[in-house]
């Protein structure tokens, strides 16, 4: 986009916001490949507003939840991943504004840069509006995500619970390791092996990250050792 309106544009038309000062949101949606000042600053401080804000929401939807539980389940809302999601659903990628290289390897799609803008973004929100206008918009945005959630005690993910599983047994920590990676750039697919030798056991897994796909090699691990192992131990 290249008007001078754009950044406004979108605010009115993704999030019914009428920004006091549009050069905040022109600087959240520029990407550092792009000229012009960008959003890195903006970034750092919406990661700590979004970081609050969800944490409040957190504290008072799930009042028994300790605080491990309450972590694990900030993570689940404001991780890339999730981040990245919410923003494709704002057509944020449509909004930024990218250098020409990052351009022609698809930046607006990338989990990492629509993150980056949608913690930009919540930094400009703060800046312009103060704290209760960007609480408001993000618990519009994340409230769905939130309500969603698993109960505290099915949050422990398959590597956490392999390493668990382990570490109660005296046994060695699982080894997870990359195999290959294919795709371009903004749509990778990770191919990784979870072995855990003491057990003589291996699963593979693959996932659009790392981490998922050493989920995935993890839960197979999980499952193998559920039909192997006698219950009652």
């Amino acid at each position: 986009m290249d008007r001078p309106d754009w950044p406004l544009a979108w605010l009115r038309a993704e999030l019914g916001y009428d920004a006091r000062d549009p050069a905040l949101f022109r600087a959240a949606l520029t990407h550092r490949s792009a000229p012009g000042p960008n959003n890195e600053r903006l970034e750092f401080l919406g990661d700590a507003v979004l970081n609050l804000v969800v944490a409040h929401h957190l504290y008072g939807t799930f009042p028994q939840a300790s605080e491990g539980d309450l972590s694990r389940l900030r993570a689940r809302v404001v991780s890339a991943e999730p981040l990245a999601e919410v923003a494709a659903s704002l057509q944020l990628g449509e909004a930024l504004q990218l250098g020409s290289g990052e351009l022609k390897t698809g930046g607006f799609r990338r989990q990492s840069i629509l993150a980056d803008a949608l913690e930009a973004v919540c930094g400009a929100l703060y800046l312009d509006g103060g704290l209760a206008v960007a609480e408001r918009v993000i618990e519009r945005l994340f409230g769905p995500m939130i309500a969603a959630l698993p109960a505290p005690h099915e949050l422990k993910d398959a590597k956490t619970q392999l390493q668990e599983y382990l570490q109660s047994r005296g046994l060695a920590l699982p080894r997870y390791q990359v195999e290959r990676v294919e795709g371009e750039a903004h749509a990778q697919t990770f191919y990784v092996t979870c072995e855990v030798p003491a057990l003589k056991l291996s699963g593979e897994g693959l996932g659009s990250s790392r981490r998922r796909a050493e989920q995935e090699a993890a839960e197979r691990i999980l499952a193998d050792l559920a039909s192997s192992v006698d219950p009652r131990k």
